[in-house]
């Protein structure tokens, strides 16, 4: 009859009892390698996404708004502002439900867009830039630009909807307008540099 292990201990001691091996699931191991695949497909996803609303937003819909305001184009559109002259012309030409329909574009599209940009921004910097203090200037300028084109959207709003034209209004939505395309096209820039410091940190160790 067999002994068991306890019975095997207590007559030869410790040695004579096999050592437990714990099972280890290798399947569920994450190599850098998996991790970094897994980052990248989420940078490509986060892109894509960004390409496809701002192609929505600002190249599709902003641009099919004009039917209903007779060919003006829309606050959103004006890389360097606009003024209180366009501001009641289109104010004129768009009647309720022309307003109803950039309201609802501006709060759909238009919060997407600069958020989910901001967003794959903050994980591309972050993956590319190894420096601290250089990684957070960089993260400053997509989470102002999210922050600014949120505002902007709103004032627009506000200013197109009010009872009467307020010049200030006007200034202070084209004033944000403008800053929203200038802190995009600086955000852009500061991903371009963070992809060339990426690149060039995994190209050091082979040049070495």
């Amino acid at each position: 009859m067999a002994k068991t292990p306890a019975q095997r201990a207590a007559k030869h001691g410790t040695a004579a009892t096999p050592p437990i091996t714990p099972a280890v699931n290798t399947s569920t191991q994450r190599t850098p390698a998996k991790a970094q695949g897994n980052a990248n497909l989420i940078l490509i996803a986060g892109a894509a996404a960004s390409l496809f609303l701002f192609t929505y937003f600002h190249l599709m819909t902003l641009n099919q708004m004009t039917d209903l305001s007779n060919g003006l184009a829309m606050p959103q559109s004006f890389v360097l502002g606009f003024d209180t002259a366009h501001v009641e012309a289109l104010r004129a030409a768009m009647d309720a439900d022309a307003l109803g329909q950039l309201n609802y574009v501006g709060k759909t599209a238009g919060t997407l867009f600069p958020l989910i940009f901001a967003i794959t921004a903050l994980t591309l910097i972050a993956a590319n830039v190894a420096k601290k203090p250089l990684r957070w200037a960089m993260w400053a300028l997509p989470l102002a630009f999210a922050a600014i084109s949120l505002w902007a959207n709103a004032a627009v709003d506000s200013m197109l909807g009010a009872e009467t034209l307020d010049a200030g209004a006007v200034s202070l939505a084209s004033g944000l307008v403008t800053a929203s395309w200038m802190l995009l096209i600086a955000s852009l820039l500061a991903l371009g540099v963070a992809l060339f410091l990426g690149r060039r940190k995994k190209t050091a160790p082979a040049e070495v």
